[in-house]
Order: C-alpha cells, then structure tokens, then sequence
C-alpha cells in the first residue's frame, strides 16, 4: 500500500534515470529534447506526422494505435515537444462554458487501457470544437498502453486547444511511474530514446494544469480536496517545479529547513539568525504544495471532519462538511473527481455533492467494474454512459483455429464442463418443456449467466458446439461431448493447472523463469523453467509442447514473453474458477 514514498532501494535507478541536468534554460532544453536528428528510416510503416497537427494526423495516429503500430520516436518527441510549449501558457485552473447546442464530455482514469479510450471515442465521438472533452488524469500505469493513450490525448489538446482539457492526476509523476509500470514500458517500446521521452515527460506533466471549472459552478479535480483548500491559492501555485522526489519527501525537506521536526506539524524553535522572510517564503511554498498534493491523492468519507489519508501516504480524507464548507465558500454546486475504481463507473456521495467518474472498466479483472463517462449540458446535470470494454482476446480466438488455438478453446471446453451442472439448469430456464433443445441466443445467454467470462458466446458458438438441430442448440448432448478431449493435450493442461493454484504468485514466477533479469521471458527460458519443472513433477514434457506453449502466450509474436502477456494467459481460467 506504499504509494507514496519510493523504496530506498530504488533510489539509484530513479538519479540514474531522472539525474538533474545541467540544462536550465528553456532555449537549452529545446536543444536537448530536439528530434531534427533522429531520422525515419524507409522500413518505418507507421504514421507519417506533419505539424502544425491537424485532425488527418490525429486520426492517423488512432487508427495506428488500434492497429498496435509503434509511432517512430521521432514523431514522439515531437508530438511531446509541441505538447509542453502549449501547456506552459495553460493556467493552473482550466475554466469553460457549457452551451446549449453541444455537451461537455468528462473522463475519468484511463490507467493505460486503451481499449477504453477506443469504446468511449466510438460511442461518444472524437474531440472536436462541438464535442468538448476534459480528461480528469491518471492517463497512465497499470495498462500496457498508457504511452499511446497519451499520444493520443496530446494528440487532440494540439489540434484543439481550447476543447480538450487535461488535468494532473496522482500518477502523472515519474515516481508513481517507476513503481507502477509506465516507466518500463516506455523503456521497453523506445529502448533508444525511451529516457529522453522520459525525461520530456516528466517535465510535461508538472505542466499539466491541477483543475478544471464548468460556469463557475462544477469543479474537476482528480482526487479531491481538504479543509484548507482554497482555489485562489491553486490558481498561482508554481505548479511546474517538479521535484527529484516525491511531493511528501519535498513537503518534508522544507519542513526541516523552516525548523519542523520530523514528526508532523511539530514545530522546533528556529535558529535566533533565522531570516523570518525566508521563514515566511518556506512556509507560503509549503502551503501551496500541500494544497496540490491534496487536490491530486485526497479521498472522500462518509463522516464529517478532514484527517490525513494514511492509506495513500499523502492527502486526506474529507467529510461531508468539508465539501459544504469548500463549494460554499466558492459558490459551486458539484465537485466531480475521479481516483478510485467504482463497481458501476460513477458513484456519488455527500448528499450529491461529490461525484467519481473512473472510466478504465475490467480495471482489477474483467468483469470488476463498469467504466463510465459523463455528458453535461447547459443545466449541468451529469448524464452517465456505462460500457464494459471487451477483453483483447488474441486475434486467434476469432479466426483459424491451429494447434494452439485448439489449446486454448479445448481449455474453454474443461471450464464449461467444470460447471456442467449449474450450464444445464441455466439452460433448462429456456426450456420450460424440457426438449433439450434451445436457441443459440439462449445457449450463449445462459452460459454467460453461468462463467461470467464476458466472452462473445455467438463468435465462439461454432467452435464449441459441433452439431445444431434446424439451427437450435441441442444442449444435452453438447454437454456430454464436452468429456471428450484430446490426449495430446493432457500434458499442455497439467502443466496450466499447476500454474493456475499459484496465481498469487505469477509475478514472482515471472521473474524466476526471466533468469537475465531482462523483463522479458525468452522462449529458451521458458523452455528450460519447464524441463526442470517436468524433472520435479516425474513427468515427461516434449520440447515440441514446450514451444508450442511458449508461443500461445507470446500473443504479439515478437519471440518473448513480457509480464502482461504472461499475466493474461492465467486470466481466464482463473475468473471461472471463481464463478
């Protein structure tokens, strides 16, 4: 639960990585960050950029990024290069006019899930000047696409600067980044020029504006707000000096140069040739820190008061009062924010005053959550649209079935059979004369009641089920052809089984089978974790089943195995197990 402060044991790779440089200057940092070098070889099949941005660019890119194509680091920098000289004009605090003729669009966490931000741009629309979009942070970590999903984002703020709107959240830090994936996987897709779109990020999101108000009425913010709170205060905070640390390790560094002890709010007794002036400057830009660092990590709580939010080890946890008392003294009627997962997408709280928006679905295992996103009119009455983004299944669940796509439907088959008997009731409510025959919609509406998978049941229908009569499923004897499998395949499943009663443990797995430390599984690797396994369990493995394991979970093709891959391939068995 340490979200806050890094573990003293990362220390050496975070100066390693994010060293101060001696570059100060704006004209410098130009320099540093200049893509005018890095050429685009003619092998490169990704989108081609021009810029100024313009919407056939930004469409581009989407389409690429749907496509899982990488976008060439030169236009990376670019795209992040013309994304920082726009931010630094922003003002902390984003304000906007809703009107009559078209609605405000608000998201909430996308944590690198990019499927979701495909699902909300296809049921809603794309950004444009009639379609007004704010982002309400925490675009990244987690999900394995929070690069593209920036791109994306950045993307649409240069072709429309005055209809998209982004705020900070908690995880726009390169901190929180190094513990929670996004620093790896831009390592891991720019293995080149991935520390200079680091370095060039880390500086963008201390730009990233803290707030956004709609008609002097709604505020957004990603986390939240404290007793203390005061948007003045946020709107001339300096919010771009971003620090070596974390915020709360800044916030403790001050403290002991104004004289405070250790533990908060303990206040020693200053040196008698102290300055009060630079006293006083300590304790204003401490104050202002504070108030940041509650806006993007702070809770709310069902009872009254503002206490600090130990959990998250930075912000609070605020009441019902505290949001009287703040919206009151500003004269908003809502605060909308974002920061926690919630089962349906949105949640309210304190007496309608609060509400969370959190818009990454399937965020701890598909099926969890709903994501949802907010329309808001002239009335400023928040409508909400739920979706559940389908599981990216590899392309060979839908297409030509091979070997190891056998593999993985013959184990959809032991699950289905698992749970036979709870299937033939489900499928009996659809049979009331007890025919033992129902219609495909039926068969597929009653086995999702039954897995939970969230699977196309109708897409898969012709692959587990041989045999219709007249169109209709004949459910009985399906069920008893699902006993039937393929010897070849016993050892491929045992070897999954024995994986499956050490799910907690995956991640540790993954770093035992990655014995170069490298953060990827190569199939030789692999192939000598699973001999020694076969030693140990008396049982005969061929190189051969090995291989062909290996490369049904190396879903990308690209001849390893990454931990997200290696996470997924236990994910479906895992949830039946469960239903």
């Amino acid at each position: 639960m340490d979200h806050f402060t890094p573990a003293s044991s990362e220390r050496n790779l975070i100066s390693h990585i994010f060293r101060e440089n001696e570059i100060c200057r704006d004209a410098e940092w130009e320099r540093y960050f200049c893509y005018k070098s890095i050429d685009v070889p003619d092998s490169y099949t990704g989108p081609h950029l021009t810029f100024p941005m313009t919407f056939c660019g930004v469409s581009k890119l989407v389409e690429a990024f749907k496509h899982k194509q990488q976008l060439h680091a030169r236009y990376v920098l670019q795209i992040l290069g013309e994304t920082w000289r726009l931010l630094r004009i922003l003002p902390n605090i984003s304000h906007l006019s809703s009107c009559h003729t078209k609605e405000i669009t608000i998201c909430g966490d996308l944590h690198g899930q990019l499927e979701d931000l495909l699902l909300i741009f296809y049921k809603n629309g794309l950004p444009s000047p009639e379609k007004p979009y704010v982002f309400n942070g925490d675009f990244v970590d987690r999900g394995k696409n929070s690069l593209e999903i920036l791109l994306i984002l950045f993307g649409f703020l240069l072709l429309y600067p005055n209809d998209v709107h982004l705020n900070r959240g908690n995880h726009e830090d390169h901190i929180v980044n190094l513990r929670y994936g996004f620093t790896k996987e831009v390592l891991g897709k720019y293995r080149v020029h991935g520390k200079k779109i680091l370095k060039l990020l880390q500086k963008i999101f201390s730009w990233l504006p803290l707030a956004t108000v709609i008609d002097h009425k709604v505020l957004i913010v990603h986390g939240g707000i404290s007793d203390t709170t005061d948007l003045n205060v946020i709107a001339r905070v300096d919010r771009h000096k971003q620090m070596n640390w974390s915020v709360d390790n800044e916030l403790k560094k001050r403290r002991r140069l104004a004289g405070f002890d250790q533990s908060y709010g303990e206040r020693k007794k200053p040196d008698s040739d102290s300055d009060p002036e630079c006293e006083e400057g300590i304790e204003t830009y401490e104050h202002e820190w504070e108030q940041m660092v509650d806006l993007l990590w702070s809770d709310p709580m069902p009872q009254n008061g503002c206490i600090p939010n130990e959990v998250r080890g930075g912000g609070c946890y605020w009441g019902p009062d505290v949001t009287e008392e703040v919206l009151g003294r500003h004269n908003l009627q809502l605060l909308i924010r974002s920061h926690e997962c919630k089962q349906d997408g949105y949640e309210f709280c304190h007496n309608r005053r609060v509400l969370t928006i959190f818009s990454a679905s399937n965020y701890y295992e598909v099926g969890s959550n709903r994501g949802a996103y907010i329309r808001m009119g002239a009335d400023l009455v928040p409508h909400f649209v739920q979706y559940q983004a389908r599981f990216s299944f590899p392309p060979w669940l839908f297409g030509s079935v091979g070997w190891t796509e056998r593999s993985a439907l013959q184990a959809l088959r032991r699950q289905l059979f698992v749970h036979k008997s709870d299937l033939i009731s489900a499928f009996r409510e659809f049979d009331p004369n007890n025919t033992g025959i129902i219609s495909p919609s039926h068969w597929a509406s009653a086995t999702e009641s039954v897995l939970k998978l969230g699977l196309p049941w109708r897409v898969l229908r012709p692959q587990l089920v041989s045999s219709t009569k007249n169109g209709m499923v004949d459910y009985q004897e399906w069920i008893r052809e699902l006993s039937i499998t393929e010897p070849k395949l016993e050892v491929t499943h045992f070897l999954l089984e024995t994986m499956y009663k050490n799910h907690s443990n995956l991640e540790t797995i993954f770093r035992i089978i990655d014995t170069d430390h490298s953060g990827l599984i190569s199939y030789e690797e692999f192939r000598q974790t699973w001999k020694l396994l076969s030693s140990h369990l008396k049982t005969e493995i061929s190189d051969d089943v090995i291989a062909n394991l290996a490369q049904s979970i190396d879903f990308n093709k690209d001849g390893s195995i990454d931990i997200n891959e290696f996470m997924e391939a236990f994910r479906l068995v895992d949830l039946s197990a469960h239903s």
